[in-house]
């Protein structure tokens, strides 16, 4: 199963933000638009429930390990690719 499918339940393309965290962004997660509080990819991870998830994740086309995620900013318009591991042969 993809990881876009792992998200395809939820129904808005707005993730909720809290007014005390960080100014929102849109980015393009797995191909589909959303609204996120985050400045960075792991505040992104975060925002769209992934939290410590076993994930990869690419910005922009480039591979951001997950040591790096917490210092990799994020802007309007990233693409930003979350994949989940699968298992089977």
């Amino acid at each position: 199963m993809a990881a876009a499918d792992l998200r395809a339940d939820e129904a808005s393309a707005v993730v909720p933000v809290d007014s005390a965290s960080s100014a929102a962004v849109t980015i393009i997660a797995n191909g589909e638009p959303r609204t996120v509080a985050a400045r960075t990819l792991g505040e992104a991870l975060e925002a769209l429930g992934y939290g410590d998830t076993i994930v990869a994740t690419a910005v922009n086309g480039e591979f951001v390990p997950a040591r790096r995620r917490v210092a990799t900013p994020i802007a309007d318009g990233d693409r930003i690719e979350i994949v989940s591991p699968r298992q089977g042969g």
